[in-house]
Protein backbone atom coordinates (compact mmCIF):
# COMPACT_ATOMS: atom_id res chain seq x y z
CA UNK A 1 0.00 0.00 0.00
CA UNK A 2 1.05 3.76 -0.38
CA UNK A 3 0.37 6.66 1.33
CA UNK A 4 -0.03 10.15 0.87
CA UNK A 5 0.45 12.25 4.15
CA UNK A 6 -0.98 15.77 3.86
CA UNK A 7 0.17 18.15 6.82
CA UNK A 8 -2.12 21.18 7.38
CA UNK A 9 -0.47 24.16 8.66
CA UNK A 10 -2.63 26.31 11.58
CA UNK A 11 -4.65 28.14 9.32
CA UNK A 12 -5.64 31.92 9.61
CA UNK A 13 -9.42 31.70 9.70
CA UNK A 14 -10.19 27.57 11.47
CA UNK A 15 -13.88 27.82 11.00
CA UNK A 16 -13.10 29.04 7.18
CA UNK A 17 -10.80 26.02 6.61
CA UNK A 18 -12.90 23.61 8.36
CA UNK A 19 -16.31 24.63 6.15
CA UNK A 20 -14.32 24.80 2.94
CA UNK A 21 -12.36 21.00 3.96
CA UNK A 22 -15.82 19.35 5.11
CA UNK A 23 -18.14 20.53 2.17
CA UNK A 24 -15.45 21.08 -0.63
CA UNK A 25 -12.15 19.29 -0.45
CA UNK A 26 -13.60 16.23 0.87
CA UNK A 27 -16.01 15.38 -1.36
CA UNK A 28 -13.65 16.26 -4.42
CA UNK A 29 -10.72 13.84 -2.50
CA UNK A 30 -13.04 10.95 -1.87
CA UNK A 31 -13.61 10.53 -5.90
CA UNK A 32 -9.83 10.22 -6.67
CA UNK A 33 -9.41 6.95 -8.64
CA UNK A 34 -8.74 4.02 -6.64
CA UNK A 35 -8.42 5.66 -3.30
CA UNK A 36 -8.85 2.98 -0.66
CA UNK A 37 -8.87 5.04 2.37
CA UNK A 38 -9.16 8.80 3.52
CA UNK A 39 -8.72 9.62 7.13
CA UNK A 40 -8.46 12.66 8.79
CA UNK A 41 -6.82 13.51 12.19
CA UNK A 42 -7.34 16.90 14.20
CA UNK A 43 -6.27 18.27 17.55
CA UNK A 44 -2.97 17.10 17.18
CA UNK A 45 -0.56 18.18 19.82
CA UNK A 46 3.34 18.48 19.07
CA UNK A 47 5.75 16.35 20.89
CA UNK A 48 9.03 17.46 19.59
CA UNK A 49 8.55 21.43 18.99
CA UNK A 50 7.86 22.29 15.13
CA UNK A 51 4.98 23.89 13.06
CA UNK A 52 1.89 23.23 14.28
CA UNK A 53 -0.07 21.15 12.24
CA UNK A 54 -3.72 21.91 12.30
CA UNK A 55 -5.05 18.62 10.19
CA UNK A 56 -3.45 15.74 9.19
CA UNK A 57 -4.88 13.87 6.16
CA UNK A 58 -4.03 10.15 5.17
CA UNK A 59 -4.98 8.40 1.52
CA UNK A 60 -4.37 5.39 0.74
CA UNK A 61 -3.93 3.81 -2.62
CA UNK A 62 -3.28 0.18 -3.31
CA UNK A 63 0.62 1.07 -5.00
CA UNK A 64 2.93 3.81 -6.23
CA UNK A 65 1.21 3.88 -9.79
CA UNK A 66 -2.33 4.28 -8.47
CA UNK A 67 -1.63 6.77 -6.58
CA UNK A 68 -0.01 8.50 -9.16
CA UNK A 69 -2.70 7.80 -11.40
CA UNK A 70 -5.21 9.24 -9.33
CA UNK A 71 -3.22 12.57 -8.81
CA UNK A 72 -2.89 13.02 -12.61
CA UNK A 73 -6.41 12.36 -13.65
CA UNK A 74 -8.78 15.51 -14.02
CA UNK A 75 -10.41 15.07 -10.56
CA UNK A 76 -6.69 14.53 -9.01
CA UNK A 77 -5.52 18.36 -10.65
CA UNK A 78 -9.21 19.86 -9.40
CA UNK A 79 -8.37 18.15 -5.85
CA UNK A 80 -5.25 20.00 -5.96
CA UNK A 81 -6.26 23.20 -7.04
CA UNK A 82 -8.34 23.32 -4.59
CA UNK A 83 -5.95 23.63 -1.53
CA UNK A 84 -5.24 26.96 -2.25
CA UNK A 85 -8.20 27.96 -2.00
CA UNK A 86 -8.26 27.32 2.13
CA UNK A 87 -5.02 26.13 3.44
CA UNK A 88 -2.90 29.14 2.27
CA UNK A 89 -0.67 29.30 5.26
CA UNK A 90 1.11 25.99 4.01
CA UNK A 91 0.35 22.40 3.51
CA UNK A 92 3.58 19.64 3.17
CA UNK A 93 2.78 16.58 1.74
CA UNK A 94 4.89 13.07 1.33
CA UNK A 95 4.05 10.09 0.01
CA UNK A 96 5.59 6.17 1.20
CA UNK A 97 5.04 2.76 0.94
CA UNK A 98 3.39 1.26 3.89
CA UNK A 99 3.80 -1.96 5.54
CA UNK A 100 2.46 -3.90 8.83
CA UNK A 101 5.17 -5.41 10.88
Amino acid sequence: MVRLLVLYETPEDPEAFDRHYNEVHIPLARQLPGLLRYTVSRNISATRGGKAIYLVAELDWENLEALQAAMTSEIGKETTADVPKFAPTGVTTVSYEVAEV
